[in-house]
């Protein structure tokens, strides 16, 4: 059997350096250029060298955990122990995961298999290998992307209780540091049609109208008075009163979009 070492090193330097962007990409870290390079070189040169050693099978993934671990060490650049960590978890389930996929593909193809060095990479078609880490590398990076935007809308959902008119409602709202909006110098927060007229009903009375911008242009919006709001948050209770409501556009998931200004008063 003939080996290219030097398109085994490509090879694994590429797919280490997927990994290793990923895996600092979940730990939202910032990626330095040259250590995400050095580290790859290591993990690569450590796959070129590592057939060539004769280890039992509990020895060679001893030795391959730690130098997982070495090169996620060398590729992160952090002070806090805790960001290693989540980046060190990140990069050994991205390796099961994309190993998962690779080694299907692999035993699809009819790759050798040595046992204790898994399967040889540098017989599998070149093709076959980037192509994979290609997809895996944008299936991911927008799996990661998405996962923390609703990491982000949960920590930010907070339960609210609304009374206006003999009536009390229960809701999640969002709170969200770009609402700005206010009306006579106080606060405003924004619910959605049906629910302001589950909180007020039917033709309530308007305490004024404020001008909303939004991406299809301005226009003017009722304001409404809420009697009471409390808000849950951080193991603590907020009471207002006399808070002012508008009607916009809010999520799907929760009908209240909280102002900033208001969780701070």
């Amino acid at each position: 059997m003939v080996v290219w070492i030097e398109l085994a090193f490509i090879e694994n330097f590429l797919i280490d350096g997927v990994l290793l962007y990923l895996a600092q990409r979940s730990a939202r870290l910032k990626v330095k250029a040259w250590r995400l390079l050095l580290a790859s070189a290591l993990g690569a040169a450590e796959a070129v060298i590592f057939p060539a050693l004769s280890l039992p099978a509990w020895a060679a993934y001893l030795v391959k955990a730690l130098g997982g671990a070495l090169i996620c060490l060398v590729a992160v650049h952090s002070r806090q122990i805790k960001k290693h960590l989540i980046a060190l978890a990140a990069f050994f389930a991205l390796t099961f995961a994309l190993g998962g996929a690779l080694t299907a593909a692999y035993s699809f193809m009819g790759v050798a298999y040595e046992e204790g060095n898994g399967y040889l990479v540098e017989q599998a078609p070149v093709g076959l290998v980037l192509g994979a880490a290609g997809v895996f590398l944008i299936a991911a990076a927008r799996g990661i992307e998405a996962l923390y935007r609703y990491r982000k809308v949960q920590k930010n959902l907070l339960s609210c209780t609304l009374s206006a008119a003999g009536r009390e409602v229960n809701w999640q709202g969002y709170a969200d540091s770009g609402n700005l909006l206010t009306f006579r110098g106080q606060p405003v927060c924004v619910i959605s049609a049906a629910a302001c007229i589950a909180l007020f009903g039917r033709g309530a009375r308007e305490a004024g109208r404020i001008r909303l911008n939004t991406v299809n242009g301005g226009r003017e919006a009722p304001v409404f008075e809420c009697e009471r709001m409390t808000i849950e948050t951080g193991g603590k209770t907020l009471e207002r009163r006399g808070v002012y409501l508008t009607v916009g556009e809010v999520g799907k998931t929760y009908p209240l979009i909280l102002s900033a200004a208001l969780m701070e008063a």
